[in-house]
């Protein structure tokens, strides 16, 4: 039986980055993933450039922007190894990068950049790597954990599981880790997808489909809770930058609220249009600011037939509410196949927050998405994967 200091279950963000940083201290350590390849959702991540942080993924800028069960609890780790931090050593690597839309931080070049770099320094820190490999079982021993591997068994003294949610099984995704949790005494809070896109009822996806393809800035919300981005019409339903962040918010049953004029002046629009231009429709005007083929359906849903010269203050009135408060009732979402990530999952009551320990055992550690902690679309679950590997792989 080989034995190591640290096994790490799972190669991707955050399993590489505790490997990392437990053998700069020393440590023998052992990552282990079934995939072929390392780093799998960081190669597709960004539309394969990968959005590796976010400059406001901090303690005070991100601090409503990790959901979980304690909101607070990932403000340890995230003041410990910031954006910055992480930016550094891309710096070092020299690997170039730009700001995208609200402090998104993508790779100019290809995302296996940030998976060469990262696997260059675990070789430099001295950590072994076994891909192809299934986990067979995890058991407590006396000195720590044994883990039974397809060919071999081998022990550490600390385990870290790394594996990561429930989203994008096609990659291999499982619920691996929470099995792990609940075996070791560990709460799991009910998980589900999360930065995914949303799916309605037959008759309303009839209306939505033959927009597939078009995009509008808008402000969707659900509740007290709104996020001003692109959406975008789909064959399924509807999806965007906008419906993905509101996604993680929404709840079976809920509606949605569309504004597709978040920054003002269709009050102006409609009625300088009744005066400037009196014998155009509705639907022709809208499409100075929309794609003709959704001012059209819009249009048609208001239904506003006159020209707008002999549209009333009311008609108006009405379109500007329609326009600006459009509410939707998904009936889902398009699951674990698409969602970026999977919210929910091993409770933080059941985590120690500087180290990702858990309360019962100072060497079992659980971190990255597999923790019941959720950033916002755009480079912060990449940015909790990194800090959340960091924090533990500075004590296993």
């Amino acid at each position: 039986m080989s034995q190591y200091d640290v096994i790490i279950l799972g190669a991707g963000a955050a399993g590489m980055m505790a490997a990392i940083e437990a053998g700069k201290r020393g440590r023998r350590v052992l990552v282990v993933d079934h995939a072929q390849d390392p780093g799998e959702k960081i190669r597709i991540s960004g539309g394969g450039r990968c959005n590796f942080t976010n400059v406001n993924a901090t303690v005070k800028a991100g601090r409503d922007r990790f959901i979980s069960d304690n909101p607070r609890f990932a403000l340890s780790a995230l003041a410990r190894y910031t954006p910055a931090d992480f930016v550094a050593l891309v710096d070092r690597y020299g690997i170039a990068f730009h700001e995208k839309t609200l402090g998104q931080l993508f790779c100019d070049g290809s995302s296996q950049q940030i998976i060469n770099m990262l696997t260059a320094e675990m070789r430099l820190a001295g950590v072994s790597l076994r891909l192809s490999t299934e986990i067979m079982l995890v058991q407590k021993s006396a000195d720590g954990f044994t883990v039974a591997l397809h060919d071999s068994t081998v022990s550490a003294t600390s385990l870290i599981v790394a594996t990561g949610g429930k989203s994008i099984p096609k990659m291999g995704a499982t619920g691996f880790a929470y099995k792990l949790a609940e075996q070791f005494g560990l709460a799991v809070t009910e998980t589900r997808p999360a930065l995914v896109p949303l799916t309605f009822e037959p008759r309303l996806l009839d209306k939505l489909a033959p927009l597939s393809g078009i995009s509008a800035p808008a402000r969707v919300s659900v509740k007290k809770r709104g996020f001003d981005e692109a959406l975008l019409f789909t064959h399924r339903g509807l999806s965007g930058p906008s419906i993905l962040q509101i996604s993680s918010y929404w709840r079976e049953g809920d509606a949605i609220e569309i504004d597709l004029f978040p920054e003002g002046g269709l009050t102006k629009l409609l009625r300088d249009a009744r005066t400037e231009t009196p014998k155009l429709h509705l639907q022709t005007v809208l499409s100075y600011r929309l794609s003709k083929r959704l001012a059209q359906m819009l249009a048609e849903e208001i239904g506003i037939q006159q020209m707008m010269g002999d549209t009333s203050d009311k008609s108006i009135a009405r379109a500007e509410d329609f326009l600006r408060h459009w509410t939707l009732k998904p009936t889902g979402s398009e699951g674990y196949r698409t969602a970026e990530v999977t919210l929910g999952g091993v409770s933080t009551t059941d985590l120690d927050a500087n180290t990702l320990a858990a309360r019962t055992d100072p060497n079992l550690f659980f971190i990255g998405e597999c923790v019941d902690v959720t950033g916002w679309l755009g480079g912060y679950n990449f940015q909790w994967a990194w800090a959340s590997g960091w924090a533990a792989g500075q004590v296993a």
